[in-house]
């Protein structure tokens, strides 16, 4: 239970507020987790919830839930990625939410990725690091930060050798590929144009397809 320390004592947090008004948070409810920055990794993992919960430092942060046009194109690239990796017998594509420890107390939920052989042998329940991320970046300024600036830095600073960001409201997918500790941009790739990979090659993505996957397989057809 969240406690607020005093001059003399921990008092449990509840104690120090009113009921909850309403139109207000339920604090009862939220006095039954820990208080931001005091989360463990025990305390993430025993988290029920069906939404997306990243772990950062003792801190959690509950992602938005993701929309049609987001989870069809994510999975439209989840199977054009299979095709590619399964008969090569690559390694293995997976997709959130799955916990992905970055480092220690450090943990992000890509919306898919690839795990290659190598990788998939030394890991346990939950991957340590990814070889390939991809995000497909929701609405709103704080998903556009977290996509495009904070997990540019943090998955780079994991040694995940490439990242690939779709971006639905500038019609683009940029790639970017690890060179010693900082991302290097392969390219940015727009309608009229097909995204490469470097760190699988031979596979890429028309990105007009990608795109209209978003729309539902009748406008994609």
């Amino acid at each position: 239970m969240a406690t607020v320390t005093t001059e003399t004592e921990d008092v449990p947090y509840f104690l120090m507020r009113r009921p909850s008004a309403r139109g207000e948070p339920a604090w009862d409810i939220a006095t039954l987790f820990p208080a931001q920055g005091e989360w463990s990794e025990q305390d993430y993992f025993s988290l029920k919830t069906r939404h997306l919960v990243e772990f950062s430092d003792g801190h959690i942060e509950v992602l938005p839930m993701p929309k049609l046009s987001h989870q069809r194109m994510a999975l439209w690239l989840l199977e054009r990625l299979n095709e590619f990796v399964r008969p090569r017998q690559l390694g293995e594509v997976l997709f959130a939410p799955v916990p992905v420890r970055l480092w220690p107390r450090k943990y992000r939920e890509p919306d898919l990725f690839f795990l290659s052989r190598a990788r998939l042998a030394k890991s346990g329940d939950y991957p340590d690091g990814v070889d390939l991320a991809v995000e497909v970046v929701s609405d709103g300024p704080e998903a556009r930060e977290r996509d495009l600036e904070t997990k540019r830095v943090e998955y780079a600073a994991a040694g995940i050798p490439e990242y690939w960001i779709v971006d639905p409201e500038l019609q683009q997918i940029t790639v970017l590929t690890l060179v010693g500790t900082e991302y290097r941009v392969h390219g940015v790739f727009g309608e009229g144009t097909t995204a490469t990979s470097v760190l699988l090659e031979g596979f890429n993505v028309v990105v007009a397809d990608v795109l209209a996957a978003g729309a539902g397989p009748a406008q994609a057809e």
